[in-house]
């Protein structure tokens, strides 16, 4: 598996909003300029978690977008399953029974126990702690700084 740039941009812009006060609505031209992405590839990154219950798009002059639900209950798997579709480690692992070596194949056990764990972290990951970590990091190389402000 390998992380596309959309999944990684998404990631990006949900932590943005993570570091938002709960419920602010962010335009997504200052996401985009925040986490240097291309905001028309963050417009549809966006869709694809509105669509997911990820963010919650508001329409009109002071549209933009939130997070649908408190930080805490977003998870990395959320946000890549959302942007990307399923997560596998391998082909084999996309539904049982689609690969022909299955039954005879001595990684395929070592794919499923990778995938599990990796799922487990990326399941466990929330965007508090992420938004929480990210501004001790900040803190940490400037002081003197009020991050997430």
């Amino acid at each position: 598996m390998k992380l596309t740039r959309g999944g990684e941009y998404g990631i990006r812009g949900v932590l943005y909003l993570a570091q938002q006060e709960e419920s602010k609505v962010s335009m997504l031209s200052a996401i985009a300029k925040a986490q240097d992405v291309p905001p028309r590839f963050l417009a549809k990154i966006f869709q694809a978690l509105a669509k997911a219950g990820v963010v919650k798009s508001h329409r009109g002059a002071k549209g933009g977008f939130s997070l649908a639900r408190p930080a805490s209950e977003v998870t990395i798997k959320d946000v890549i399953e959302a942007v990307e579709g399923p997560i596998h480690l391998n082909v084999c692992l996309a539904a049982p029974g689609d690969c022909s070596r299955e039954a005879l194949c001595p990684l395929h056990s070592v794919w499923q126990e990778a995938q599990e764990q990796m799922m487990a972290v990326l399941g466990r990951k929330n965007f508090a702690e992420l938004a929480k970590a990210e501004k001790q990091l900040l803190l940490s190389i400037n002081p003197g700084s009020t991050a997430g402000s």
